[in-house]
């Protein structure tokens, strides 16, 4: 049933797709059934000159696949509306992403649009980021173990992410990715300038102010959260 809750969600999103938009493609589950959705309506000519900025490489190989057009990763260009995935959402509609390791590029694609829709089943919603999930940090490989004392001693336990042969998880940039467990977190926006202000953390999975709407769907149907309207439905 989770699954077509997640459909549910990424095709409420994929409505405010218009003709010649420029779309920032997210990762996740639930992106990729939005992205899916995207695909479909392009070949069957009810959506036409949309371009896809893609958020990873894995993205990008299934957006080529379904036939939309993409830019190149040199081409990166100001997107209409992203549509993309979490791992967390608290009331005030801040995230925790980077589940999928590509939080440094999701949110360079967030930044650059007007618009960003989160897509989720209910699970995702938190009372606190922290609550549910740990928060992914990306760290350039040199000297990751120093961000991970750095992490301890904000309050936060780092573990490198590998992958199932033992070797480090790499990002589509070459960097690793520390999954941290503070808790519930506090004040997301001070712990996002803390690790922001470290040298060797390239991004970390806080997305603090940037998503303008949340589609959720669950038992009790669709739930559209807006700023500042928190959880209210």
């Amino acid at each position: 049933m989770v699954e077509e809750y997640k459909r549910m969600a990424a095709w409420a999103a994929v409505e405010q797709v218009r003709d010649g938009m420029t779309i920032g493609l997210g990762g996740g589950s639930t992106a990729a059934l939005a992205l899916e959705r995207l695909g479909t309506l392009l070949r069957q000519g009810q959506l036409r000159r949309v371009v896809g900025v893609p958020c990873s490489q894995a993205v990008a190989r299934r957006a080529a696949a379904l036939g939309m057009p993409l830019v190149g990763e040199n081409e990166v260009r100001p997107v209409d509306v992203t549509i993309d995935g979490a791992d967390e959402v608290d009331p005030q509609l801040n995230l925790i992403k980077g589940g999928g390791g590509a939080l440094l590029r999701e949110k360079i694609v967030a930044q650059a649009s007007d618009r960003l829709v989160i897509v989720v089943d209910y699970t995702k919603l938190s009372p606190a980021l922290g609550t549910k999930r740990s928060l992914p940090v990306d760290v350039v490989p040199f000297g990751w173990a120093i961000q991970r004392a750095y992490i301890r001693s904000l309050g936060g336990e780092a573990t490198l992410r590998t992958v199932p042969e033992g070797q480090p998880f790499v990002t589509d940039d070459g960097h690793y990715v520390l999954d941290c467990r503070f808790g519930p977190i506090v004040d997301p926006e001070e712990l996002a300038g803390l690790l922001a202000a470290r040298a060797g953390i390239v991004e970390h999975g806080l997305f603090v102010g940037l998503a303008d709407e949340v589609i959720s769907a669950g038992p009790d149907g669709l739930r559209r959260l807006s700023r500042p309207g928190g959880l209210g439905s």
